[in-house]
């Protein structure tokens, strides 16, 4: 029995080793012991598949609050997983209350008459502007999980939908359709946001860069700023095209007999007048206030100006009639049949995707700073939610809008009650109020827009992407400068172009290095960060800084053979010894393909004709899983596997010293 044992326990010894890969074979007395690269166990397919998949849509783990809990307690848990409300509201508080009561009260001060304005840059009616902040922050405030978001109309979004509805349909001649084209376009951007929510598909956004999201907001902020001159100059013939030429050639024909100087007058003061309240409010966050109501107190004190002086007589501009009375319903009048259903959905998802962007990133920029998580996919399917329920109740897309979270969130808002105390004061403007706006100029309306886009001109994030990543640099002023001189689809399609061009460059031409050893230890870096690591005689040490895909693993072939050339000759010039052994670092590769396997073997055939050794250091669970199913490690030896570039350089060292 006891010779079986033994022999099993021989057995199982010789499968470990074929399971690992051996280094330190057959060394002489009193070398030093070198350790085995290991080999995960095998996986079966189908955990191997859900394990990818896990990490891939869920790897939050959502499900992890619902385990060992009764049937109950999980279908509490699901519902306020899909309403949070039912969450917070648990611990609310008069407390709480008082918080959320001042901020919603301020940021309602500041989105009527911006919610005005926004509506004009989409070319509908004032009113559809302040119906997009009534129900869709109602149903926010039930779905969403940010504290300090407030949900609304934003220029950015109002702009691009505008944009790219009058492309479609002309607003002045058509009217009833382009409304009708609006709605559309909302019901398909919240179903585009809530199924990418629901499917986990919330990584998709990402491939829009920091870098060509600030180049796309500034841009997009000059562009509104400029269609402003119109309310601002008062002139009466504007061109319907969006690029600076464009703008700048229709403002400068009107000069002579199109501009209204009673006009000029009343955007010029309440601009600086705005512009100094913002002033004010940023020196001192205590007065945070002042530039949140600065806005209100312009509209009313206009408003009063121009009817007690009847200045729409003298060609002011005016908002005229805004219809009285909450939401109509919308259903009918979307697009669900006819050719304006493709156009309603294209234009739907541009704009959705914009939206969700601005918003997921205002989110996260202020749940950072509260110290709370974010749930990206719940945030999705929320606004998804919301703007579906929009489109049915005269909505158009709403958002997270920056400037008035930034009130919400220095008015000291508590929960999302501040969007409902917000809606509650836009239903009574609209029950009773609008009729007031009739004198209201449009160029104050045009001031408020002016003053509300500067902010998105972020010079100090431009200089920073500058100092950091040149490439980056290139892609937030290709996005820049597409939307200032060609368009906002132009615009945007170059920033996500850029922003895929930068991946693929990153995948498909990934970095190399060659090693050296830093003096006085075991440990080799790269030597053009440390000039005084020291290369080793007949070795030459090379890390790869990527996973080995298709796309990459014949340049990363190449690479090393023109890093050994280059090396070869600078070795004969100087009449020191040839390279023996190619060390191949593998730390930094997560995986590799099929095309990486082939390049290994190419790669090895090609040293093998030129009489050099292949040696890999310390390849990743994955990489040495693939490297053994292929028999890769065969071919090259297990002996040429080890776990670090010390204990490689080490064997090599002494196969040299043998030699020699």
């Amino acid at each position: 029995m006891a010779s079986i044992h033994s022999s099993n326990e021989d057995i199982e010894a010789k499968e470990l080793d074929t399971r690992s890969v051996s280094s330190s074979r057959n060394h002489s007395q009193g070398a030093p012991y070198i350790h085995k690269v290991g080999v995960p166990p095998k996986q079966n397919l189908f955990k191997e598949f859900s394990n990818t998949v896990k990490e891939t849509f869920f790897s939050d783990d959502p499900l992890r609050p619902f385990k060992h809990q009764p049937k109950s307690r999980k279908f509490i848990l699901g519902v306020q997983a899909i309403f949070p409300i039912f969450e917070w509201g648990r611990g609310y508080n008069l407390l709480k209350f008082r918080g959320d009561l001042i901020a919603g009260l301020t940021i309602a001060s500041l989105c009527i008459p911006q919610d005005i304005g926004y509506a004009k840059l989409a070319y509908l009616a004032p009113q559809y502007g302040l119906y997009s902040s009534f129900v869709p922050p109602l149903i926010y405030a039930i779905m969403g999980s940010s504290r300090d978001i407030a949900i609304g109309p934003v220029a950015v979004v109002s702009l691009l939908l505008g944009t790219l509805l009058q492309n479609e349909i002309d607003p002045v001649k058509n009217p009833d359709d382009y409304r009708r084209l609006a709605f559309t376009a909302t019901f398909f951007a919240g179903i585009t946001q809530a199924t990418l929510g629901i499917l986990r598909m919330g990584f998709l956004i990402d491939f829009l860069s920091h870098a060509a999201i600030v180049g796309f907001m500034g841009g997009a902020a000059i562009t509104i700023a400029l269609q402003q001159l119109k309310g601002f100059l008062g002139i009466q013939k504007f061109t319907k095209k969006t690029d600076i030429v464009s703008v700048m050639q229709s403002v400068f024909h009107s000069a002579h007999h199109g501009w209204n100087w009673q006009t000029i007058v009343i955007g010029v003061s309440f601009l600086s007048f705005l512009l100094l309240a913002k002033y004010i409010g940023k020196k001192k966050k205590n007065l945070f206030w002042v530039p949140a109501i600065a806005p209100l107190i312009s509209v009313i004190l206009s408003t009063f100006f121009v009817y007690i002086t009847h200045a729409e007589k003298d060609g002011v501009a005016i908002v005229n009639h805004i219809e009285k009375g909450i939401n109509p319903p919308s259903v009918n009048e979307i697009f669900f049949t006819g050719d304006y259903l493709a156009k309603g959905f294209k234009i739907g998802v541009v704009a959705g995707m914009v939206a969700l962007t601005e918003a997921i990133a205002i989110g996260r920029t202020f749940a950072s700073m509260k110290d709370y998580q974010l749930d990206g996919n719940k945030e999705m399917v929320a606004l998804g939610t919301m703007n579906i329920v929009g489109s049915m109740t005269s909505c158009y897309v709403a958002t997270g809008s920056f400037s008035r979270s930034a009130v919400n969130y220095f008015a000291g808002c508590q929960t999302a009650v501040s969007n409902i105390v917000m809606s509650v004061v836009v239903f009574l403007t609209l029950q009773f109020i609008t009729p007031l706006f009739k004198y209201t100029p449009n160029a104050i309306l045009a001031a408020i827009i002016i003053s509300a886009v500067i902010n998105l001109v972020d010079f100090q994030a431009a200089i920073l992407i500058w100092k950091i990543d040149k490439f980056d640099f290139v892609a937030c002023m290709g996005a820049f400068f597409g939307v200032i001189f060609a368009s906002v689809e132009i615009g945007l399609l170059i920033a996500v172009s850029i922003s895929f061009a930068k991946i693929l460059l990153q995948v498909t031409r990934p970095r190399t290095a060659i090693l050296g050893k830093i003096p006085r230890t075991n440990v080799y870096r790269n030597i053009q960060q440390y000039p005084e690591a020291t290369k080793v005689p007949g070795v030459m040490i090379v890390r790869i800084d990527s996973a080995v895909y298709f796309s990459n693993s014949n340049y990363i072939k190449e690479r090393i053979l023109r890093w050994l050339v280059d090396e070869e000759e600078q070795l004969k010039e100087a009449y020191l010894p040839s390279i023996q052994f190619l060390i191949v670092e593998m730390s930094p590769v997560t995986d590799i393909d099929t095309s990486g396997i082939h390049a290994l073997e190419e790669l090895h055939r090609s040293l093998q004709k030129r009489d050099i050794q292949l040696v890999l250091a310390n390849p990743g669970p994955v990489v040495i899983d693939k490297i053994h199913a292929s028999h890769v490690s065969t071919l090259i030896g297990e002996d040429r596997i080890f776990l670090t570039v010390a204990d490689a350089v080490s064997s090599c060292s002494l196969k040299l010293v043998e030699e020699a």
